[in-house]
């Protein structure tokens, strides 16, 4: 993300139930942060915790919205549900058990603001310490959520990307679990969005046509596509769906990449990249695992495209009038390319999935 001095605020943060869901596994939740009892019995406990609240989202026909767009058989993934709100808890939880296994005593990430929450409550029940990178430039109003989780925040000079690098190198320095994207735990990563597959397998019996993701580092997306090869190598599913990715306007370089035909993801330029309230979960000027995406993309014959503020607005006050879901302006960015492509060309009668991958506060 572009570096830019005045201070940025994140509007639109996702919020999610962390208070209630801590009261719900009490219990549980001592026993895996209690370092003192046997680690399988923490390991157990923490388990218990990942599998109850964890994932298992709603998919919900959206007809409400299929008769306002003149497009049948639309499902909704709403990974709002999970306990902070969007889909990051799934890879925060399932990183924080690898790091009580493997026997770390502190996690740390960078983030703007979901992923930092996500690690935090993820953290703190496995008693494990976080440390939260954060670019100098951003306040967003997440960041007393992590505080409160026992969070230590650490802010960095530059953007995003820098916030990223400055973590990593510390976590290789002061031996921390780097739950960074791209790095050593990329697989666990991509395990985990990979369970969102699996769900709408269980719901659909099938894959669907298609499945609609926006798209900012390209980790959600190509563990989404990860997943559904795996069902199909497996013989669960007729097909691997087409994969779908949008993403702000210009902002992105696995749509950037797709739209110019490029064999691989590049760079884009930071001084041209403006973030807003709206835009900033989706945009950078490097996507870490955009190359992953980009190639779930190509192979499946799904397609990218752009989607602008006005767009996001729009489709996040029609899925709240018409289906009563408080999402994120930027999660609807692959619903809009999935709308486009629908209005340039009719898509066959089949089943589509758009994930929305955060909740409005």
């Amino acid at each position: 993300m572009a570096n830019d001095d005045k201070p940025f605020n994140l509007i639109n943060g996702a919020t999610g139930g962390a208070i209630d869901v801590a009261r719900e596994v009490d219990h549980q939740r001592r026993i895996a942060a209690d370092s003192k009892l046997p680690l399988e019995q923490r390991l157990e406990a923490y388990e218990d915790i990942f599998d109850s609240e964890v994932g298992d989202t709603s998919l919900v026909r959206a007809r409400n919205i299929e008769r306002e767009v003149g497009f049948r058989q639309i499902y909704l993934k709403f990974e709002g549900g999970n306990p902070t709100g969007t889909q990051k808890d799934r890879i925060a939880f399932a990183q924080a058990m690898d790091a009580l296994r493997r026997g770390f005593d502190t996690i740390t990430v960078a983030t703007c603001g979901n992923y930092g929450v996500a690690i935090a409550l993820a953290a703190s029940f496995a008693g494990l310490r976080s440390r939260i990178y954060i670019p100098q430039n951003y306040h967003a109003h997440r960041i007393k959520e992590m505080t409160d989780l026992g969070a230590e925040i650490i802010r960095i000079q530059g953007d995003y990307e820098k916030t990223v690098e400055e973590s990593s190198i510390q976590a290789h320095k002061q031996e921390f679990y780097d739950a960074n994207p791209g790095g050593n735990n990329m697989l666990t990563q991509m395990r985990a969005y990979g369970q969102i597959a699996y769900e709408i397998y269980d719901e659909l019996r099938d894959a669907p046509l298609a499945v609609s993701v926006p798209v900012s580092n390209g980790t959600t997306l190509a563990g989404i596509y990860r997943g559904f090869l795996s069902l199909y190598r497996r013989g669960k599913t007729s097909r691997i769906p087409r994969i779908i990715a949008g993403s702000s306007f210009r902002k992105n370089p696995i749509v950037h990449a797709f739209l110019n035909n490029t064999p691989s993801c590049e760079d884009l330029n930071p001084q041209r990249i403006h973030e807003t309230s709206i835009n900033e979960p989706l945009i950078n000027w490097h996507s870490i695992d955009g190359d992953h995406a980009l190639g779930a993309i190509r192979q499946t014959g799904g397609w990218a495209a752009d989607a602008s503020d006005k767009a996001m607005r729009t489709y996040s006050r029609l899925i709240r009038e018409k289906e009563g879901l408080q999402v994120l302006p930027a999660s609807t960015a692959g619903l809009i390319a999935l709308m486009d492509k629908h209005a340039k060309e009719t898509l066959p009668n089949d089943r589509y999935v758009v994930v929305l991958t955060g909740r409005k506060s």
